[in-house]
């Protein structure tokens, strides 16, 4: 067998010299510069980048780091892989799920700078350099990892300088909770995708808000027949329902659903229209507010491709990928009107409910898998049984 290519695709510039993240805590951890400069144009020119951060996450999966990287969810944050090698296979065409790279930097423990799979196109570095977004390499990933832990996700800053100055740096840092980072991520005007795929009369017509869409996610609609119609966030509901869809899809998204207190209005006007709604993620979390009950930041989050979580119709448990920093609070759930369909089994985290008389529900994880095990995939086949049954009687 003819072994795989070896592609030495970032440049000896790319190794750069010395680093450190420092965290509010006042833990540091030593690495080496790789990637972009956190000063936009300068590139790998500048010998001494400016200090960069925001709140450090770590993520346990074991692939899909240009996934990752592309995810609006991820704007703003430093994420730690905690996977031993990152950059092992590159970067490949047609696998981002945004136009662009939203972390504020990453931390690996080893940056690999050759490729071993024939489909890549370009390196690691290389995407980050272009993008202006540093990564730090050579990092001691578990030290940090049973720091953010027992710390909770924290900010920090990388850049080179004495560390107590870093340190201030990221105490400095306005907290993520105070930005508003869905109006960062979502689209500037309204989009129109068809379906790849021709169900048994016309397409189902689906409204998504977009909060931060994985491309994944919208991908996966069309495959299952639907004519999406992706709207930026803060789009009237007037105007949405205007266009008669069948369906509203909420997306996933960056930032705290607490603040975002106008687009849980709009979701309210959704439940009531009565039409099939599906939520994701953030998407989730604002269906919960609209419907009366409270979100809470946790400790450090989920981030990862391997969590297991209990559907309670059945006591079936999938392996599902996560990513989120808030969760609904269970205790604030008006069972009366809502039921809790999926829970977490590594800590009990609401993941999953739905309305008892309406035809809306949603999930906390991402059942899309990009990346991450394909379990939850059932749920979009939901949403469009729904939309297929409200179109059958009329609606």
């Amino acid at each position: 067998m003819t072994p795989p290519p070896v592609r030495p695709f970032d440049r000896p510039q790319d190794r750069g010299g010395p680093a450190l993240l420092a965290l509010e805590t006042g833990h540091c951890f030593r690495g080496r510069w790789f990637g972009g400069s956190a000063q936009r144009g300068l590139g790998n020119a500048d010998p001494h980048p400016g200090p960069i951060g925001g709140e450090v996450v770590f993520h346990t999966g074991m692939t899909g780091y240009q996934e990752i990287l592309t995810d609006p969810s991820y704007a703003g944050q430093v994420v730690v892989f905690t996977a031993s090698h990152i950059g092992n296979y590159g970067v490949h065409a047609g696998e981002d799920e945004s136009g662009r790279v939203h972390p504020a930097a990453i931390v690996v423990r080893d940056h690999c700078e050759r490729s071993y799979h024939q489909r890549a196109e370009r390196g690691l570095a290389d995407l980050l350099r272009r993008a202006h977004v540093p990564g730090l390499s050579g990092v001691d990933t578990r030290a940090l990892t049973t720091v953010l832990r027992e710390h909770g996700a924290c900010r920090g800053v990388l850049g080179r300088g004495p560390a107590q100055v870093l340190v201030e740096a990221a105490r400095a840092l306005t907290p993520m909770g105070q930005i508003d980072w869905v109006a960062r991520v979502t689209r500037e005007r309204v989009d129109e995708l068809a379906a790849t795929t021709t169900p048994a009369g016309r397409a189902r017509r689906v409204a998504v808000m977009d909060f931060g869409v994985k491309q994944s996610i919208l991908e996966r609609l069309r495959q299952a027949g639907c004519d999406l119609r992706v709207h930026p966030a803060r789009t009237p509901v007037t105007e949405v329902l205007a266009a008669e869809p069948d369906g509203v899809f909420l997306s996933n998204g960056p930032g705290d659903p607490a603040r975002l207190d106008d687009l849980v209005t709009n979701v309210r006007a959704f439940v009531d229209s009565g039409l099939p709604l599906f939520g994701i993620c953030l998407g989730h979390q604002l269906l919960a507010r609209a419907m009366g009950a409270k979100t809470y930041k946790l400790p450090f989050g989920h981030h990862g491709a391997n969590h297991p979580v209990r559907r309670e119709s059945d006591r079936r448990v999938e392996i599902t990928s996560h990513n989120h920093n808030y969760a609904v609070d269970a205790t604030s759930i008006d069972t009366r009107r809502v039921r809790i369909t999926h829970r977490s089994l590594n800590d009990d985290c609401l993941e999953g409910m739905e309305l008892r008389e309406r035809p809306a529900y949603s999930v906390q994880y991402h059942p899309e898998a990009a990346p991450g095990p394909r379990d939850g995939q059932y749920l979009f086949d939901r949403f469009v049984r729904e939309m297929d049954a409200r179109r059958r009687q009329g609606a």
